[in-house]
């Protein structure tokens, strides 16, 4: 297959020659550089698994890698894998603009770089996005104490209108998580091949969010397949307990996470109709899921066990886009591509 995932708690790759780039996940990550890209994500790993995890990306080989404009990144034929890190603190000048602040700064430059990067690689399609930033759900800023995801929104999606990609239908799957501190992070993954986009008929799809929700909406689809060579992978954007556009049962971690899984499984019924391998099931995906607060996950991996069985998880403690959220569920799945059955 051309992509494969791992999940581990061990530093060593189990094949460091097809190791395409991965995701470092833990309160105190080990120092030094990496011959592939890395994202790190600063956020405490619940569970007995140990105090970090490794989630790993493989592709076939020959592959082949540099920086970009601060983007360290990695390819095949393909497909390609990168990570970017910026400090806002570096955009204080530019935001001394009225109605700039440095996180929208910060995100329109990433995404304007990413952009570049997979332009001039000529995989032009991203597939699947990983944004983390500090206090997702703190107020700061101009204009009117805008909370820096909608700040963050700003950025990301004036960077796809400058660089003339969709900002609504065809665009990637992604999640955006808040961490205690830290910069922007962003993690990608792009191809030659456009995504097709899967919605969820329970949502409304984020790109149409009302504005309410701040003054841009969300760039992503609920989830999305992708072809890369003989394989066919799902990849289900960052969920919640959210049916229409509206936050569902504030305060009920338990009936969040029920929510939150007839999101997935509604995601899952609409690849299926769209799929061209055999059919992808809850049970089958492996998960990453945030949890706002670590006394609830005694009660979210009970009940998420219940409902998907002996699937591989990743518990992090980590906030999600909006205050009333107490948690977020991302998955993805992959199958080789044939005729559907």
């Amino acid at each position: 297959m051309t992509l494969r995932f791992c999940t581990s708690s061990l530093a060593d790759p189990r094949d460091a020659a097809t190791l395409l780039g991965r995701a470092r996940i833990g309160l105190t990550l080990p120092a030094g550089g990496s011959p592939v890209p890395v994202q790190d994500i600063a956020a405490a790993v619940l569970g007995d698994v140990g105090s970090l995890a490794y989630e790993d990306l493989y592709a076939d080989p020959p592959l082949r890698g540099g920086e970009s404009e601060g983007i360290r990144w990695q390819r095949n034929d393909e497909l390609l894998f990168g990570v970017i890190t910026l400090n806002e603190a570096d955009f204080a000048a530019e935001a001394s603009v009225p109605g700039k602040t440095c996180l929208q700064l910060a995100s329109e430059a990433a995404y304007r770089r990413i952009f570049r990067l997979i332009d001039s690689q000529g995989l032009p399609k991203l597939w699947r996005i990983w944004n983390y930033l500090a206090d997702i759900n703190r107020e700061d800023g101009e204009p009117g104490g805008l909370e820096r995801y909608r700040q963050f929104n700003i950025g990301r999606q004036d960077a796809f209108l400058a660089s003339e990609r969709c900002a609504t239908g065809n665009v990637p799957a992604a999640c955006a998580i808040g961490l205690r501190s830290g910069p922007l992070s962003i993690a990608f993954l792009a191809g030659a091949t456009a995504p097709l986009p899967v919605e969820n008929p329970r949502q409304v799809s984020a790109y149409h969010y009302p504005a309410t929700y701040g003054p841009r909406s969300p760039t992503f689809s609920r989830g999305a397949l992708v072809h890369p060579a003989g394989q066919e992978i799902l990849f289900i954007s960052g969920t919640a307990s959210i049916v229409g556009h509206q936050t569902v049962h504030p305060a009920d971690p338990v009936r969040q996470c029920r929510e939150t899984m007839e999101n997935i499984a509604a995601v899952i019924r609409e690849a299926n109709r769209l799929r061209r391998s055999a059919e992808f099931s809850v049970s089958a995906m492996t998960y990453r899921v945030y949890v706002r607060h670590a006394a609830d996950f005694d009660a979210i991996r009970h009940t998420l066990q219940g409902l998907i069985g002996p699937a591989t998880v990743t518990y992090v403690e980590a906030d999600i886009c909006r205050a009333d959220l107490l948690l977020e569920i991302e998955a993805m799945a992959s199958h080789p591509l044939e005729e559907r059955t």
